[in-house]
C-alpha cells in the first residue's frame, strides 16, 4: 500500500522558516517524481514544487521561487521542503504527492500557519 506521511508543519512568524518532511512507503520511491502541493483556506489545490526521481532537477511555482527548496533522500525514502522567508500568504495545508499531478497519491498533509 502506497503511504505518504507529511510532518514538520507549525506556527511561525513572517520571515521565519520551517522544514517539511514526507516519509514514503509501499513503492519504489527512487523511481518517481515527487511534488508538494498546498491548499489555503477556501482555495483550491496549488502546485508548489516538484523534483525528478534522482533529485537533480527541481521546479518551483513563481510564488515560492527563491524562498523554498525541495530535496529528497532516496536512501531514506523521504522528500523534504525547506520553507524560508515565510509570508502570511504561505499559510496552507501542505501535501506531498507521488508524481507531478494533483490527482496523484498524497498524504494527509501538514499545516503551515504564518502569523505574527
Amino acid at each position: 500500500e502506497v503511504q505518504l506521511v507529511e510532518s514538520g508543519g507549525g506556527l511561525v512568524q513572517p520571515g521565519g522558516s520551517l522544514r517539511l518532511s514526507c516519509a514514503a512507503s509501499g513503492f519504489t520511491f527512487s523511481n518517481y517524481v515527487m511534488s508538494w502541493f498546498r491548499q489555503a483556506p477556501g482555495k483550491g489545490l496549488e502546485w508548489v514544487s516538484s523534483i525528478n526521481n534522482e533529485g537533480g532537477e527541481t521546479y518551483y511555482a513563481d510564488s515560492v521561487k527563491g524562498r523554498f527548496t525541495i530535496s529528497r533522500d532516496n536512501a531514506k525514502n523521504t522528500l523534504f521542503l525547506q520553507l524560508n522567508f515565510l509570508k502570511t500568504e504561505d499559510t496552507a495545508m501542505y501535501y506531498c504527492t507521488r508524481g507531478s499531478s494533483a490527482a496523484g497519491t498524497r498524504g494527509q498533509g501538514t499545516q503551515v500557519t504564518v502569523s505574527s
